[in-house]
């Protein structure tokens, strides 16, 4: 899985009780493919068992500077790693690390890396709002580790809730990937993707909509943070959770998705239309919800806003613009016209009858065709796999222009 696999991660840990949480990333670094070497501090072998995470990785934990036989592992640990991400680090790793101490393994291997360095604070609030606290992390920044801010939520029994409570693990693998991904033509770009379906109301309880989860524009917009993008996400009704860092644009209708599109769009590198907007809407919306006995005979519908045809006088000169054409009956046919009709630089085709491919499903199976008529079918694919797939083939539109 992409950045992950084949990367050798050093995970740290230190004494937090937020500890138990980071079994489960060591967990999802190692599914995804990463070779995860833990280093456990004196401390953190309290809470939690090293034996633990010898069991989640597969691998020999490292818990001590100066082990017989293993006198060098902080130089080896620090050499080999492509990133090293301490979670939890309590307040006290975070001052030891920002005055460049070296007196256990997890320091020393701080001072010896030069792999990118994830600190993952976790700690109570009034510990965290501390002015030591925050000129440790501002001084950690400016030695160029990258320092997450801690969610805030419930903290240890009795200490109430605030800022200070270690991200989940999902959210800091995500921050993980960002660290990984090469530097290309996504840093610092402005991303657009649009994800999920649109509502369009028949009475006050009801509507037209469509089967999408948004999977699909989500992992997309996931996959463009981790290059480095800046990621806007306008979405409908959406049935997946979106990433950290992404900022989200929440809709109903296919008329608003329009707006919010077209207002985002002349500060936009690349859109991805990836949502599937309802293409009619009741013509009257009953204004009472609509009862059995009074049921309508018909109901009239209207067209709703074709966003990609509506924005097309927003779109800044050199965007790449990605529309997706989900098809029934001669799905490239369709596909092509939509290219052409819409002036589109990628249309991405599927075909909503296949079981591998569509809605609410986590794989997809494409065929992407490109301006100059050129198709590239591509074979079933988990839906972030694709992600990756349609993003390199933007990125390299957004190196020719």
């Amino acid at each position: 899985m992409r950045p992950y696999a084949g990367r050798r991660i050093v995970l740290g840990v230190t004494g937090g009780i937020a500890s138990y949480k980071t079994g489960w990333l060591a967990r999802l670094l190692t599914a995804a493919g990463a070779e995860v070497d833990v280093v456990m501090t004196r401390a953190a072998t309290e809470f939690v068992g090293p034996v633990t995470f010898e069991a989640l990785t597969g691998r020999p934990v490292h818990t001590d500077l100066f082990e017989p036989g293993r006198a060098l592992d902080h130089i080896a640990l620090a050499k080999g790693a492509h990133a090293i991400v301490v979670a939890p680090a309590t307040a006290d790793f975070l001052a030891r690390v920002a005055h460049g101490f070296a007196d256990d393994l997890l320091t020393a291997c701080l001072l010896a890396t030069e792999a990118p360095v994830l600190l993952v604070p976790a700690m109570n609030d009034r510990m965290w709002a501390n002015r030591q606290t925050q000129q440790n992390v501002q001084h950690l920044r400016e030695l160029g580790h990258q320092v997450i801010e801690p969610d805030e939520g419930a903290l240890a029994a009795g200490e109430g809730s605030g800022p200070g409570r270690m991200p989940e693990p999902e959210a800091i693998l995500a921050h993980v990937g960002r660290l990984l991904e090469p530097n290309g033509r996504f840093q610092g770009r402005r991303v657009l993707v649009t994800a999920g379906p649109t509502r369009e109301p028949v009475d006050p309880v009801r509507f037209l909509s469509n089967r999408s989860t948004g999977k699909m524009g989500v992992a997309i917009a996931a996959a463009a943070w981790r290059r480095g993008a800046l990621v806007s996400l306008v979405a409908g009704p959406l049935e997946v959770a979106v990433p950290p860092g992404i900022d989200v644009t929440t809709v109903e209708t296919t008329a608003e998705m329009a707006t919010a599109v077209r207002k985002a769009l002349p500060e936009v590198d690349a859109l991805v239309m990836a949502a599937a907007p309802a293409d009619f809407a009741p013509a009257e919306p009953a204004t009472r919800k609509i009862k059995k006995n009074d049921k309508p005979g018909a109901i009239a519908l209207a067209a709703t806003p074709d966003i990609l045809k509506t924005t097309r006088d927003a779109r800044a000169p050199r965007a790449v613009i990605v529309g997706f054409a989900l098809e029934t009956d001669d799905a490239l046919a369709a596909g092509r016209e939509k290219l052409t009709a819409k002036d589109l630089d990628i249309v991405v085709v599927n075909d909503a009858r296949d079981p591998d491919a569509g809605f609410a499903v986590d794989t997809n199976r494409v065929t992407i065709v490109h301006r100059d008529g050129r198709t590239e079918p591509l074979g079933v694919m988990p839906k972030t796999d694709l992600a990756d797939a349609i993003l390199d083939r933007v990125e390299a539109l957004l190196r020719e222009r």
